[in-house]
């Protein structure tokens, strides 16, 4: 249940942000408190830089009482790896990466090929697999309500059974932001702190934080092709098709994933203040704009997330 926040304007916008905040940091105490091997999942991206943030404001000057975990499909912005791994070292904090090459190796799922492939959907059983085997009973991680529509469905406190699926139809009340984390055996739970936060309170408060951020999020010249509505970036995973031509043009990422499929937009913004204005400003929300596994069906997060996904 969402807590009761003032509308946003010029006077009391940072106001909001700390209601916010101060929702996010009890939801993650509450879960150290009432579990025993929770994670916090770290890409390195805007949303998870956020959870970092108030980790940090929830349990410093102690360390965190999870360590930090990566599902990598190995398709990376070679940016956001180098900030991923310096930001780990920084913090002084224990990173768990689980690759997606080792679960395809180990032949538990098989490499996509073909003009399309993309290991986006395999990171589903990596994901799975890495939850097994250091035996979390919580993940904690960046979603939003106003990224796809089955993240509206979603609680904050989100159930997963045995086999780390979700049933949309079967979660758990959160009144009064009373939060239950029984499990039976087997079980988990994934945990969205910044749930009722929108991109645009992500955005200012980054700003109002000066966080630091990879320098994707910024705009950049960088060698792109137009594929069906979006722009990816060229690279040794993604090469132009026959009749598609590469162009150099100045764009940023609103979101951070596997660079088969994030799309990139086109952006003169490169301070935090242009960012947010850009954002306060579109009607697009970043997953409909820049990932292209939304666009698979109508139910393509949602499918994903009953057999596992985060």
């Amino acid at each position: 249940m969402s807590i009761a926040v003032p509308p946003t304007d010029a006077r009391d916008g940072l106001t909001k942000l700390r209601a916010l905040e101060a929702e996010a940091i009890h939801v993650m105490r509450e879960v150290a408190a009432e579990l025993e091997r929770p994670a916090l999942l770290f890409s390195g991206g805007k949303d998870s830089i956020v959870l970092l943030r108030l980790a940090e404001k929830a349990f410093r000057p102690g360390r965190f009482p999870f360590p930090l975990m990566h599902v990598d499909t190995g398709h990376n912005f070679p940016e956001v790896i180098e900030f991923r791994d310096r930001r780990v070292a920084e913090l002084g904090e224990r990173l768990i990466v689980a690759k997606v090459q080792d679960t395809i190796d180990a032949g538990r799922v098989a490499e996509v090929g073909g003009p399309n492939g993309s290991r986006n959907q395999q990171q589903t059983q990596t994901l799975l697999d890495c939850i097994e085997e250091n035996r979390f009973d919580a993940c904690f991680g960046g979603a939003r309500r106003d990224e796809e529509r089955a993240r509206a469905k979603e609680r904050i406190m989100s159930f997963r059974d045995d086999f780390g699926g979700w049933d949309p139809k079967n979660q758990r009340p959160e009144l009064w932001n009373l939060y239950n984390g029984r499990l039976r055996s087997g079980e988990n739970v994934r945990v969205f702190p910044i749930s009722n936060w929108t991109e645009l309170d992500v955005w200012q408060y980054i700003a109002e934080e000066q966080l630091e951020l990879p320098s994707i999020y910024f705009a950049h010249e960088r060698d792109v092709v137009r594929r069906n509505g979006m722009l990816y970036a060229v690279s040794e995973f993604l090469q132009p098709r026959d009749g598609e031509t590469v162009e150099r043009l100045s764009v940023r990422y609103r979101t951070v994933g596997d660079l088969t499929i994030t799309g990139a937009v086109e952006s003169t913004a490169t301070t935090l203040e242009d960012v947010v204005a850009e954002i306060a400003a579109t009607r697009i929300t970043e997953r409909g704009e820049t990932r292209a596994d939304d666009r698979v069906s109508e139910a393509a997060m949602e499918d994903r997330k009953i057999q596992g996904y985060f």
